[in-house]
């Protein structure tokens, strides 16, 4: 009855169509483990996702626009050989270490936030998710340094910006009237690229810091063999 109930006494090609039109009305049914309907879960979920990963999101992304723009002004001294060295540590470094020392040394040790938690009330909410946002910016900023730091060397090189210096135009004039506006295109091509994955947030912080957001509903369907929850949250 469990079997016929949940159509997997069907066939494989019935079962692919039932999944297909769960795709495009996307009402995936109800969870094998709580019996909640997905679609209400989502809805639930979503705005601790965001809270988390938007202000976080917009912080990294203009911290590593303006940390782009400095390194390109000063491309190749030591300046720019710093930090392009502290991204490449950054990023070799495995996010779940930057978790363990954000709740052990940040959280418990100093005590300047929450361990895990989270807060249905509006103010009382963002305490919780500052310490995960801060891990967050940290390990995302490596990456978009770099990848910023490829477009804006692109237009330093470009022919206008040699004109525009022959003019006697000041080098801060020639990079936030014309380097930073032509480079913003693939720059916002690629924070576009970006934000689809902001609704997930982060599955390892959500899990981590106790945030019951959409990347915490997945960790635990995965947990749970929850398949209908795994297959809504991948479309």
């Amino acid at each position: 009855e469990l079997r016929h109930d949940l159509g997997l006494d069907e066939s494989d090609l019935a079962q692919f169509g039932d999944f297909l039109k769960q795709v495009v009305t996307f009402d995936f049914g109800r969870s094998y483990a709580t019996k909640q309907r997905i679609s209400e879960m989502i809805w639930a979920g979503m705005p601790a996702s965001l809270t988390l990963a938007i202000p976080a999101f917009i912080v990294e992304t203009l911290l590593a626009i303006a940390i782009a723009l400095l390194v390109s002004f000063f491309r190749g001294r030591w300046l720019d050989r710093t930090i392009v060295l502290m991204c490449v540590i950054g990023i070799s470094v495995s996010a779940l270490a930057y978790i363990l020392f954000g709740q052990y040394v940040l959280a418990y040790w100093w005590g300047l936030f929450p361990i895990s938690g989270y807060d249905q009330d509006l103010f009382q909410r963002f305490r919780y998710v500052a310490l995960p946002a801060l891990i967050w910016v940290v390990v995302g900023l490596g990456v978009n340094v770099r990848v910023f730091r490829t477009f804006m060397l692109d237009e330093v090189n470009q022919d206008y910006v040699r004109t525009a210096r022959a003019k006697g135009l000041g080098e801060s004039t020639v990079l936030f009237k014309h380097v930073l506006k032509n480079a913003m295109i693939p720059v916002l091509t690629y924070v576009v690229i970006e934000i689809p994955f902001l609704i997930t947030g982060s599955f390892l912080l959500e899990s981590f810091f106790g945030i019951p957001g959409l990347g915490s509903i997945t960790i635990d369907a995965i947990h749970n063999s929850d398949f209908p929850v795994i297959k809504a949250m991948t479309v």
